[in-house]
């Protein structure tokens, strides 16, 4: 079940509409404008990297109706009907400053995503501004969302001339001789991704921002992809390419462990 709110100075309103079946269904049935996907911890009271996805959200938009502290606080008021358990949440900010807030129990991905990989594919769709995470591609992409759905896929990386740049919900990484590489431009520069290159560099692996050409896949070692609500994890097919060795990488495995490790002490305070 999915809650919907718009968020106003002094209160959270219920808003019902016509399809609640998922966070996208519901984010396209708003007006456009941007969004920031995030899962709670520590029993719905903390988030990694809050400030951040707020500001993502604020930046865009001259007049919104609430402002961060405010939205803080309602938010915290919500989640606690889902303690003691954790929710998954997203936030939309309208072009025109309206705020709206859906939250969801939070699914945990199996335990065997994590210990065996998942494949995934490309495609040729691109935002068409990567740095903002725009209701608007939502809708764009809707197609392929259904898609990878119906194929078990487990998710779509997005390619330009050539070169894979991230995922639709997620950044993408590869690992070569030891070498982390990610993607620096046209892209989301997520939070997760953030904390899992300061991780990286933290235990000594090099990362270089460089993007992983798609002639280029049988070549690497280990992929992952990165987002907010699912951490890191493992990507051991692209397309019809067995990565590496077919199961998650020393590296990939190493981040997925300091990851684990550090969002537990450093999630911020709601």
């Amino acid at each position: 079940m999915i809650n919907l709110y718009r968020i106003e100075k002094t209160q959270a309103i219920p808003i019902p509409l016509p399809d609640m079946s998922s966070l996208d269904a519901i984010t396209r049935q708003l007006p456009d404008g941007y969004y920031s996907t995030f899962r709670t911890f520590g029993t719905c009271t903390r988030v990694l990297g809050l400030k951040s996805h707020l500001r993502r959200l604020f930046g865009p938009v001259t007049a919104p109706d609430v402002d961060a502290s405010e939205l803080r606080r309602q938010l915290l008021l919500l989640l606690e009907r889902f303690r003691p358990d954790e929710a998954r949440v997203r936030v939309m900010m309208t072009k025109a400053g309206q705020v709206y807030v859906a939250i969801e129990p939070l699914k945990a991905l199996p335990t065997g995503i994590f210990e065996s990989g998942v494949r995934v594919e490309t495609i040729e769709i691109q935002r068409e501004s990567p740095r903002l995470k725009s209701t608007a591609f939502i809708g764009a992409s809707d197609l392929e969302r259904k898609h990878i759905a119906q194929e078990g896929i487990f998710e779509a990386l997005l390619v330009k001339n050539g070169r894979i740049l991230e995922g639709m919900t997620s950044n993408f990484f590869h690992a070569k001789d030891n070498i982390l590489c990610t993607a620096q431009r046209d892209v989301l520069l997520g939070v997760t991704r953030r904390t899992i290159i300061y991780l990286a560099r933290g235990r000594g692996v090099e990362v270089n921002y460089q993007p992983l050409k798609k002639n280029q896949l049988s070549d690497v070692n280990e992929t992952f992809i990165t987002s907010s609500s699912r951490g890191v994890v493992p990507v051991i097919q692209i397309d019809k390419v067995t990565i590496g060795q077919g199961r998650p990488g020393q590296i990939t495995r190493m981040l997925m462990s300091a990851y684990d490790e550090y969002v537990l002490q450093h999630a911020a305070k709601i």
